[in-house]
């Protein structure tokens, strides 16, 4: 295993390099930048910024400058906010792994529990109800959910905060913080499990249906074995197997924020300031925190790789 591991890590190395180079490509080729799109400057001062910016210089060049830069861990300035982007990304992507890893673990949770009974009661009352709940909560446009549940719960009721991650003006430390952004959690992670836990309910049933109907689970009834072992000990742990893939792509997911989840609730996050960047056409933000989610999502591929045979001993890995 430990050889399959530094072998498919060192198999990312021209995987990156030439996500690194489309990554390049598909900004630097992008109509306009930020100096372009700021209609104050004149064109003198336009062609100063391009030039100090290094903006004027031939495409092969501008890349190999940008990935020495890179292997020295640097992702660039940001022309919006005049900071590095590393500090930038430093500053709001934690708020986004906060709120992503809260909703994960609930929407998995309920997913797994709910997909689980559905599968062991098929086209039962419980089942259909489900089934008319998760097509409900999916239906709702991103937006819309959001902006319902602010009306719901923040305009009418009172009940939390409309938006934000601390109450404005607020300078609470200790516990006073802790429950002022557990607060203003509550809506987001409410948005984003209600969108995301229906099709993921509906891959746990549609997966525990296949293993349920599969020889050895008859087999492990017939031998007498209690119920809750053979669903939770034989075929969960089959059924897993398909829902892996899903759990690989959750990693990137942690960091990259909900964009418009984050937009409506003015969540401080990747996600909100990924969609100002890309407004200003910020280009050196976008390029970097995308190649940062390629990496992720290669790394989220390997832990995958390494969940299948975990779960499944049929599978064997060569050293």
């Amino acid at each position: 295993m430990r050889n399959f591991i530094l072998r498919r890590l060192l198999q990312t190395i021209p995987m990156l390099f030439l996500a690194s180079l489309l990554i390049f490509m598909l900004f630097a080729k992008t109509p306009g930048d930020f100096i372009d799109g700021n209609i104050t400057l004149t064109a003198q001062r336009a062609a100063e910024l391009k030039a100090l910016y290094g903006l004027d210089q031939p495409l092969l060049s501008r890349y190999l400058h940008w990935l020495g830069n890179l292997l020295q861990g640097d992702l660039g300035f940001s022309l919006q906010y005049q900071i590095p982007v590393s500090q930038l990304l430093d500053q709001y992507i934690w708020n986004s792994f906060l709120l992503a890893t809260i909703a994960m673990v609930l929407y998995w949770g309920i997913a797994m529990a709910v997909g689980i009974v559905s599968a062991m009661k098929p086209y039962s009352l419980f089942d259909h109800v489900v089934s008319v709940v998760i097509f409900a909560a999916m239906s709702f446009p991103t937006f819309f959910l959001c902006l319902l549940l602010i009306k719901w719960f923040a305009v009418d009721l009172h009940w939390l905060p409309v938006g934000g991650m601390t109450n404005t003006g607020s300078d609470a430390t200790g516990w006073a913080w802790v429950m002022q952004v557990a607060a203003h959690l509550v809506l987001p992670v409410i948005a984003l499990v209600m969108l995301q836990a229906g099709s993921l309910t509906r891959y746990f049933r549609a997966s525990m249906l296949d293993v349920v109907r599969m020889d050895f689970i008859r087999t492990a009834r017939a031998k007498g074995l209690r119920e809750r072992t053979v669903i939770l000990k034989h075929a969960l742990r089959n059924a897993l197997l398909p829902i892996i893939t899903l759990l690989g792509f959750e990693l990137p997911g942690l960091f990259s924020g909900a964009l418009i989840t984050e937009k409506v609730f003015n969540w401080p996050g990747a996600g909100h300031i990924h969609i100002d960047s890309l407004a200003a056409r910020d280009y050196p933000v976008l390029m970097g925190f995308t190649l940062f989610l390629a990496v992720l999502t290669i790394l989220g591929n390997l832990i995958a790789d390494v969940l299948y045979a975990w779960a499944d001993p049929r599978i064997r890995v060569r050293s």
